[in-house]
């Protein structure tokens, strides 16, 4: 393995106004690094073909809750791009810029989540593993499902919008986001008989209407 005095230094050198103990709790050992790096190479190409599982791989590199020879040697691998990253989140404000759009994305994901999951106060109560994953998955389901059902109506509105003579900027149709929710009700009952709808969709408001709102 061939790593770069530079890179190595910078990756563990704090940063400026910080002490080495806030910066990172831990050294990055290349030694233990280089000393299984061809296993490394195995496994990344194995889990790239296919040929095996990354599940599988997770459980071989831990044994009785500590991880094996060949996982801390990964796990200081993994130091490297964690170090370089916190430098560059102190170093560099359009990094920061971008993992706080990347968060708020996850966050506007998580806040329609939380509120499809109303039953049992949003909590996995299973005792197996099964069971949660059914959970879950259900819940990916419906929240893909509403985020369809936001951009279909989104799209369609934006396309009236324009064939009534609105001024719709691009930019401003990209900060739409499919994650609204507060138009859904979450309770009642489920029907999953499709309606017959004309172009599959209902018909927008009219808001020129005086009854509406």
């Amino acid at each position: 393995m061939r790593v770069s005095p530079g890179c190595a230094a910078a990756a563990m050198r704090p940063a400026a106004g910080h002490s080495s103990a806030d910066a990172a709790r831990g050294r990055v050992d290349l030694v233990r690094i280089e000393r299984h790096w061809e296993d490394i190479l195995r496994i990344i190409g194995s889990i790239h073909t296919g040929a095996v599982r990354a599940y599988d791989v997770i459980r071989m590199l831990s044994r009785d809750g500590r991880p094996t020879p060949l996982g801390d040697a990964i796990a200081h691998y993994g130091r490297i791009s964690k170090s370089l990253h916190i430098l560059r989140l102190a170093d560099e404000p359009g990094y920061r810029r971008q993992i706080k759009t990347q968060a708020n994305l996850q966050e506007g994901r998580h806040a329609p989540a939380r509120k499809i999951f109303h039953g049992r106060a949003g909590q996995l109560y299973q005792n197996y593993h099964d069971g949660m994953e059914d959970q879950i998955g259900a819940l990916g389901l419906v929240l893909n499902a509403l985020v369809l059902f936001n951009t279909r109506y989104m799209d369609a509105a934006v396309a009236q919008l324009r064939a009534d003579g609105f001024d719709v900027h691009d930019e401003d149709v990209a900060l739409l986001s499919p994650f609204v929710r507060h138009h859904v009700n979450m309770l009642g009952r489920y029907s999953f008989q499709l309606p017959e709808l004309p172009g599959g969709l209902r018909p927008l408001r009219d808001l020129s209407a005086a009854d509406e709102t």
